[in-house]
């Protein structure tokens, strides 16, 4: 006994080399978390900036929306080719520098998205607006000559037939928004599973809540960064600013899309630095530890600095036997109703919001006038922030109320039906299409019919060579839009840039009001009525998203806890497989076909080729765009009340294993206890081989 008082008193001793050593840097929770909050921010930056590009990427490439859909669901192509195995096989290998290996690989893929810049020419506006400001000769747009049959001029071969080699550069962008989504693969099934492997369970749903919150604020910054680089003209390095003819709020207006890309791939590199310097495992708190461990596990656990956590001591992996195992707990998963109903609800959900979040700068442009920058500067700041303080406080409410699994299914679904009720609204704040001639009203401004069967010509141009291809604005005095100049039946022109005025126009002139009509480039003013409903719009979209997003964190843990804790990393994996998989890749894809069929007005690619649409009908486009949207959450619903029931059962089945199984296993955690503490007091007062072998 003296002797291990000696050994002990030694042990104290500051110049003891077998002593436990302090680093002047220890990773711990803090760490990690803040870690995995930046990665959270970094990926959440670059896929809202996508988002935001969606408008200036279909004039770019002259593209129609459903394919813009399909770059967008590319994301989630990459994740489907490796998630189910990172989230089985990473959960036992090293989280964090696989999470590390992901950040990389999103950063090179960002970097590849903006690559088709570099390649392909610069781009060329179809104006018929001089640009050079010292020039004094007149143009010409429909000169008095000869009448050509109308048959004939539509005809006609568009402009830009010599741009076919740029249309292809879309695949560039599709590729590297693959190597996104493969890249992106790790960082929330490994890194929500880490964190509520090694937190204290009390503060799990706060900590889990925080980091998703960081997902949230990321598009905050996306869309403001879309913002800006929407205001940057494509070619501003080449191209002399005061000879645009063209402004943001036009229809044929490329901002710097690919500017935005190169900034979001550099804080996205970053992001992967901190996560190699972290250890594979983290301290265990003791409750977990005591819940969870074995006898056999317990003799391998030594003392933390840290008094309130434990390590576990690491074992090699065995791949072969992973592998052997891994259908068996896909089984065992899937074996689970709740789960499959969580599954099913989840998805209904998803293909609702990411059709909604894909596609709402573009209905705000389209449904509501604004350009693409204020459209993004709005969602950055206004509706991204509302979405950010639903998710923390959701996790607050869940973390000061302490909601079980049942409290937290009813506080999700309340947010989210209330928010549902709120959404109906929208349906009701619409806008009257724009008076352009031949598309929404006819040339004698005779509307609601004309844009069914459009007709862009008429007697007042049958005299002018006009292409129907071509979509060149003007705004006349009468307060109607033309397709061209020529559609308008101008005869001359004076001025250059921004400020020419295009003079004796034809088409103008209205029964009985003689004089010389003149346009200028440009569609005409926004509409006032829609002007006043857009604030009321915006409020109750803040409103709305803001109770949606109370349940996102409260309706996640549902999922967290109700998984046995061996298939927790699986079964988040596989949720965020089959949401991606069958709302993420659809979702953008029959959004985006449906909004192209309430288009009224197509530009051209190639030689006639069906480009870009330059307008939409409005009334359409919101009734099928919100429809749809309403109409999957509605779904959603019914399936709700399943869920609920097969939510019971479990909460049910579990109460009684607990009242059967409950002394058993108290009494066998007790002596387990015991055996471990007398295993580690063991431990501390010896100082040799021969007695830890002896303890053992």
């Amino acid at each position: 006994m003296k002797k291990m008082d000696d050994v002990v008193k030694k042990s104290d001793r500051p110049d003891n080399t077998s002593a436990p050593k302090e680093t002047s840097w220890q990773p711990n929770l803090k760490i990690f978390i803040a870690a995995l909050s930046y990665a959270y921010f970094a990926k959440a930056l670059s896929g809202s900036y996508m988002k935001s590009t969606i408008t200036q990427l279909e004039r770019r490439f002259d593209t129609p929306t459903y394919l813009i859909g399909i770059i967008d669901g590319s994301f989630e192509i990459g994740n489907l080719l490796v998630i189910a195995f990172v989230s089985y096989f990473g959960a036992r290998l090293h989280r964090p520098k696989i999470i590390a290996v992901g950040c990389i690989l999103m950063s090179f893929g960002t970097f590849l998205i903006a690559m088709p810049h570099f390649i392909i020419g610069r781009y060329k506006i179809e104006t018929s607006v001089r640009s050079s400001l010292n020039s004094t000769k007149n143009f010409y747009p429909c000169p008095e000559i000869s009448p050509v049959p109308t048959d004939k001029a539509s005809i006609l071969p568009p402009r830009g037939c010599e741009r076919e080699s740029s249309i292809t550069m879309w695949i560039y962008v599709f590729l590297g928004n693959v190597l996104r989504g493969i890249g992106e693969t790790p960082v929330q099934p490994l890194g929500i599973s880490y964190v509520d492997d090694y937190a204290q369970p009390e503060n799990a749903a706060f900590y889990i809540g925080c980091v998703q919150t960081m997902s949230v604020i990321g598009p905050v910054f996306g869309y403001l960064l879309g913002s800006l680089c929407a205001k940057i003209y494509v070619d501003f390095e080449y191209v002399d600013m005061d000879t645009l003819t063209i402004t943001p709020d036009d229809a044929r207006w490329v901002g710097a899309w690919w500017l935005g890309y190169i900034i979001a791939g550099t804080i996205t590199l970053i992001s992967a630095v901190p996560f190699w310097f972290l250890p594979k495992s983290l301290p265990v708190p003791v409750d977990k530890h005591d819940l969870s461990c074995t006898l056999e596990q317990t003799r391998f656990i030594t003392d933390s600095p840290n008094l309130e956590h434990k390590f576990r001591q690491e074992e090699p992996p065995d791949l072969q036997q992973m592998a052997k195992d891994f259908v068996p707990t896909l089984r065992s998963l899937f074996g689970n109703p709740m789960y499959i109903v969580y599954l099913c609800v989840t998805i209904l959900q998803f293909n609702s919001l990411i059709g909604m979040v894909t596609y709402k700068p573009k209905y705000i442009e389209q449904h509501y006038g604004q350009s693409a920058s204020t459209a993004n500067f709005l969602m950055g700041v206004i509706n991204i922030p509302a979405v950010a303080l639903g998710m923390f406080s959701g996790g607050l409410v869940m973390k000061r109320y302490k909601l079980g699994i049942m409290g937290a299914a009813k506080f999700a679904f309340g947010t989210s039906l209330l928010g549902f009720f709120l959404s109906l609204f929208f349906l009701a704040m619409g806008c009257e299409n724009s008076k352009v001639a031949g598309i929404t009203v006819s040339y004698s401004r005779e509307e609601g019919s004309s844009y069914r069967e459009p007709s862009l010509f008429s007697d007042c141009n049958s005299g002018c060579l006009c292409s129907r291809w071509e979509w060149d604005p003007v705004c006349g005095e009468n307060g109607i839009t033309y397709a061209s100049p020529c559609l308008a039946g101008c005869v001359s022109s004076s001025g250059s840039g921004r400020s020419t005025v295009f003079d004796s126009c034809r088409c103008l002139a209205l029964a009985g009001q003689p004089g010389n009509l003149t346009a200028t480039p440009g569609r005409c003013p926004g509409r006032e009525s829609c002007d006043r409903i857009f604030p009321y719009f915006m409020a109750l979209s803040v409103l709305s998203s803001f109770i949606i997003s109370l349940g996102g964190t409260p309706g996640f843990m549902v999922l967290v806890r109700c998984m046995k804790p061996e298939l927790k990393s699986l079964a988040i994996g596989i949720h965020t497989l089959a949401t991606r998989t069958l709302a993420g890749i659809p979702a953008p894809i029959y959004f985006g076909a449906i909004i192209d069929t309430t288009c009224l007005k197509w530009g051209s690619n190639i030689c006639e080729g069906r480009g870009a649409c330059r307008i939409y009908d409005t009334s359409a486009y919101r009734i099928l765009y919100l429809g749809l949207t309403l109409g999957l959450r509605t779904l959603s619903f019914f399936l709700c009340i399943s869920g609920f029931v097969f939510l019971k059962r479990h909460i049910r089945r579990e109460e009684r294993y607990s009242l059967t199984n409950g002394s058993a296993e108290l009494d066998s955690l007790r002596k387990e206890e015991n055996s471990s503490v007398l295993c580690e007091h063991c431990l501390t007062a010896s100082d040799g081989r021969h007695d830890r072998e002896t303890c053992l």
